[in-house]
């Protein structure tokens, strides 16, 4: 049979800047990075192309000759995809569309990023944000878009048509950025009534939260069998997914899986995803999870640490899954040197599902001043009081006095504040 998928793929050249005095490691890494965010998009790659210069060329990102090279070998492969590690100005991009020619596809990784969020976006939410971040990514660079029009300078016909169709284009684009946001701002506020629904049960909201690629999505599945998508593939997951888990003192959790953070994760991205990244602003406590398998683990950390500050979401209670630690050599000192640095953290592996109740039993530990034992005496009329201490708390007993329930119970210490008609004994967890 003839196969039109290997036809089909697209076949990618990466080509990454070494500036003078930078970290030749970290570009090696951000590659490395780059190459499976490509394999992620589905394309294979080629070659990798580096270029050692002392800042960017304000033309061509980099060199006339290295981009002359690299047209070349487009040409000599077939290759048909140029992805650069960095951000292209929208005047660096056209000049290079022009080197590589028509058949050669000129990406940054802003672009192969948001590409990604488009092809894994299933929600109506996560459809308008990743459109909204395409589309303000888009509109500084329409005037490359509209070259073939200028191609023909001074001939009759084309000195005004080009320049209107460029301003209509922009308001077009403009005005289906206007009403994204307003989309985006309808959802932001059903999900703060999805919040209030949640806040009367007084559950503690548990945000997982990680570098993308770490085993969130499987964390979450082997904690609740949510039975998300898990593969070993950057943003495999995309749109948030919160399922209910019971810890082992019987206290019951909302635990909130969210995108993968990255390093130069691009800021228009972060702003067009908050509506999802407001769940982790909001929550009780961070599950950070750490794939301490990974050469670059720490820096991950960081890169972590980065979108939460611009969200506002530093410095909240943390508890750090060191997970695939069925990854590690046995002999490696890799994870006694984090235990090391990072004393409470809990080495897991969520695909083996080792660990995993301690790890429940350090979530409980983080969250246990949120809770009292409380003596409660309630008419027993009050249906929907008891009903909501059952939902919301654990009850380890009861007495049914006169016209009374009398109930032992651990709840959230918010709910025994608005029950204290009701409270005859309490005591701290």
């Amino acid at each position: 049979m003839h196969d039109t998928q290997a036809e089909l793929q697209e076949r990618a050249v990466l080509v990454g800047l070494e500036r003078s005095g930078h970290d030749h490691w970290a570009l090696e890494d951000s590659l490395a990075e780059l190459r499976e965010l490509v394999r992620t998009a589905g394309a294979e790659v080629l070659e990798v192309i580096k270029q050692k210069r002392d800042r960017p060329n304000p033309a061509t990102f980099i060199g006339s000759g290295k981009s002359s090279e690299i047209a070349a070998f487009c040409k000599e492969k077939s290759a048909n995809l140029v992805v650069f590690d960095d951000d292209l100005s929208p005047a660096q991009g056209r000049n290079l569309g022009e080197v590589f020619g028509a058949k050669v596809k000129v990406l940054d990784r802003t672009e192969l990023i948001l590409d990604i969020f488009a092809q894994r976006a299933r929600t109506r939410e996560g459809k308008i944000q990743v459109e909204l971040a395409q589309l303000e990514y888009m509109l500084p660079r329409l005037t490359g878009m509209w070259t073939h029009l200028s191609r023909q300078n001074g001939a009759i016909g084309t000195r005004g048509p080009g320049e209107t169709q460029l301003e209509v284009d922009r308001r077009r684009v403009q005005e289906k950025i206007t009403r994204l946001k307003r989309d985006l701002e309808e959802v932001r506020k059903n999900r703060r009534i999805e919040r209030s629904g949640r806040q009367r049960l007084h559950w503690p909201v548990v945000s997982l939260i990680g570098y993308t690629n770490t085993g969130k999505s499987t964390l979450l599945n082997a904690l609740t069998g949510a039975n998300v998508l898990a593969e070993d593939k950057l943003f495999a997951t995309l749109d948030p997914t919160t399922r209910k888990v019971r810890l082992p003192n019987n206290q019951n959790i909302l635990l909130s899986d969210t995108v993968g953070f990255l390093r130069k994760l691009p800021h228009g991205l972060i702003e067009s995803f908050k509506a999802t990244l407001e769940e982790v602003a909001d929550a009780d406590l961070l599950l950070h999870v750490v794939d301490v398998s990974h050469p670059q683990a720490r820096d991950q950390i960081k890169a972590v640490e980065v979108v939460l500050e611009e969200i506002n979401a530093n410095g909240k209670p943390t508890v750090l899954a060191l997970n695939k630690r069925d990854k590690l050599d046995a002999e490696a000192p890799t994870l006694e040197t984090f235990l090391r640095e990072y004393p409470r953290a809990v080495p897991i592996s969520a695909k083996n599902g080792d660990n995993l109740t301690e790890l429940l039993h350090e979530i409980a530990n983080c969250l246990a001043d949120r809770r009292v034992n409380v003596t409660l005496s309630i008419p027993q009329q009050r249906l929907k009081t008891i009903a909501l201490i059952y939902r919301s708390g654990h009850v380890t007993a009861r007495e049914d006095v006169d016209d009374k329930v009398v109930l032992k119970a651990q709840i959230p210490k918010v709910l025994a504040s608005e029950l204290t008609p009701f409270v005859t004994e309490m005591e701290r967890e």
